[in-house]
């Protein structure tokens, strides 16, 4: 994907004659429908009456000058990056400020049951894993990923291997990642992300060295063609400080960065400075996730936001290339990723929507059966929906975070019920859902 850089405007200033730059300086700013362009998308449409492409975005860029702030981040010259904030990214902000505060119905479908609040979260990390690790390269399909993360059974080859580091990471970001951020952690999640993966297993967990060959970022469409070349291997400790300090705000006392700001910034900086031989994509995702949940944004843990960049790589490449080409303008990056975060709570919204009316159907078939508990009501209700799903005592204590002797007594007394089948595999027992599942259900609420 080739981007042109955009025009410098001390460049423009020496280029343009003098009555040109006082004719672009004068012009009222024209609409363009609240877009955030870049010059390669600028220059394509019909400028302004009275002004060339050029005289329009030095007109743009002196407007985006007089609002840019600051970041501690530089570029592999020196110079500083940067946002600003037009109505398009405040309009996403006010959205998820209101949206990832749990208006969307969460408390109907998980917060009333412990059980089912666990196995919803659960379900959300097993999807943000398997996603991300697509989106890097991983080929594992998305049913196989889930029965691995919900059985436990060791990795097969590189791919799974991916979604199982992926998973126990956003684990580790939510249990044992401490409240500010530092180098150790920051190595300590690279480590656990490629832990088994790499070519060069001795660069799991620590920052890329001055001695080795430095990894660069290749074109999508020409692999021979370098999109991003990331700064010295001799800057990455420096820079490390530099990023932890940012996302602990400590850096603050003369500017207030949003939250949400903050957390799509620190996925930036990590992926711009592309401090490891690999995985900085998946390590850069997961900081977001740290972030959102540091900050109080409860609900971007279950968003997989790595589904819907999935779905459109080349635009979140983009993204990442406007703001190099254009002077270090981050505002590109920030509005991608609001538009993703969006998505993902709109995706999300109707999914409970659908789980609230299932929920309903549900309880009302079951609500007359005594003595079932939340975790039970939550696996029928999922094995009313996929009735050739197989349940194991590893993956029900997996998937509710309970011990063995729990799942145990929960899937034999449902087997003794008669809403599960019970069937040895070898060493140990699976349990299937039967054909008629539902009648059942029906005949024991009567």
């Amino acid at each position: 994907m080739f981007i042109p850089v955009a025009p410098y405007v001390a460049d423009l200033l020496k280029e343009l004659p003098a009555e040109e730059v006082q004719a672009a300086i004068a012009a009222p700013m024209p609409a363009h429908s609240g877009r955030y362009l870049h010059w390669d998308k600028l220059q394509r449409l019909p400028a302004p009456e009275g002004l060339t492409s050029k005289q329009w975005w030095l007109k743009v860029k002196l407007a985006r000058a007089s609002e840019r702030r600051r970041l501690p981040l530089t570029d592999t010259y020196g110079r500083s990056f940067g946002f600003t904030l037009p109505d398009v990214v405040l309009r996403h902000l006010h959205h998820v400020d209101q949206r990832c505060s749990g208006e969307i119905g969460m408390e109907k479908v998980v917060a009333s049951e412990k059980e089912a609040e666990r196995r919803f979260m659960v379900n959300s990390l097993m999807e943000e894993a398997i996603r991300s690790s697509q989106l890097e390269g991983a080929t594992t399909s998305r049913v196989v990923a889930k029965e691995m993360l919900r059985s436990g059974r060791i990795p097969k080859g590189r791919g799974e291997r991916m979604i199982a580091n992926n998973y126990r990471a956003l684990q580790f970001v939510q249990e044992e990642l401490p409240g500010d951020l530092t180098p150790e952690a920051v190595l300590e999640l690279h480590r656990i992300v490629t832990e088994g993966t790499l070519d060069n297993p001795d660069a799991a967990g620590r920052l890329q060295r001055p001695d080795e060959v430095r990894v660069a970022v290749f074109d999508r469409d020409d692999q021979e063609r370098p999109a991003h070349r990331p700064p010295p291997a001799e800057e990455l400790p420096q820079r490390m400080e530099l990023l932890c300090r940012f996302a602990n705000g400590a850096d603050d006392s003369d500017q207030f960065v949003h939250p949400v700001v903050r957390a799509i910034l620190l996925h930036f900086w990590l992926a711009y400075d592309h401090p490891f031989e690999d995985g900085n994509g998946r390590t850069a995702r997961i900081l977001f996730f740290w972030a959102m949940r540091k900050y109080g944004y409860w609900l971007a843990e279950y968003l997989p936001i790595s589904r819907f960049i999935r779905k459109a790589p080349a635009q979140y490449e983009r993204a990442f290339l406007e703001t190099e080409t254009d002077e270090g303008d981050t505002t590109y990056f920030l509005i991608h990723q609001l538009r993703v975060i969006e998505q993902a709570i709109t995706d999300l919204d109707r999914y409970l929507q659908r789980k609230i009316t299932e929920q309903s159907e549900m309880k009302r078939m079951l609500h007359d059966i005594e003595g079932l508990n939340g975790r039970q009501l939550v696996l029928l209700t999922h094995a009313a929906k996929n009735p050739d799903h197989t349940y194991t005592f590893a993956g029900h204590a997996r998937s509710n975070r309970v011990t063995h002797e729990t799942a145990r007594a929960d899937l034999g007394d449902l087997a003794e019920r008669g809403f599960l089948i019970r069937r040895r595999r070898g060493r140990t027992y699976v349990f299937g859902v039967p054909d008629d599942l539902p009648e059942r259900l029906r005949e024991s609420g009567k």
